[in-house]
């Protein structure tokens, strides 16, 4: 049986619900770092994640992407 691109997006989605978690635990101060962090991740769940297997992989490469947007790096 083949993998979806909907267990893919479940996989990022859940990630993303354990990272707002993990954030509640932080100072004050870091939390919405985090949350930013799991929303960074679900940026682009309805693109692009069909090219990968492992949804930690898809969470982290929405968040670089965001990241490199947010400091303009030129590609």
């Amino acid at each position: 049986m083949g993998r979806s691109i909907g267990s893919v997006r479940q996989g990022v989605n859940e990630i993303a619900r354990r990272w707002e978690r993990a954030g509640r635990a932080l100072r004050k101060e870091d939390q919405t770092y985090a949350a930013r962090l799991a929303a960074m991740a679900r940026a682009h769940t309805g693109e692009g994640f069909y090219a990968f297997d492992d949804p930690l992989e898809a969470a982290v490469f929405s968040v670089f992407i965001e990241l490199l947007k947010e400091h303009d790096v030129d590609p």
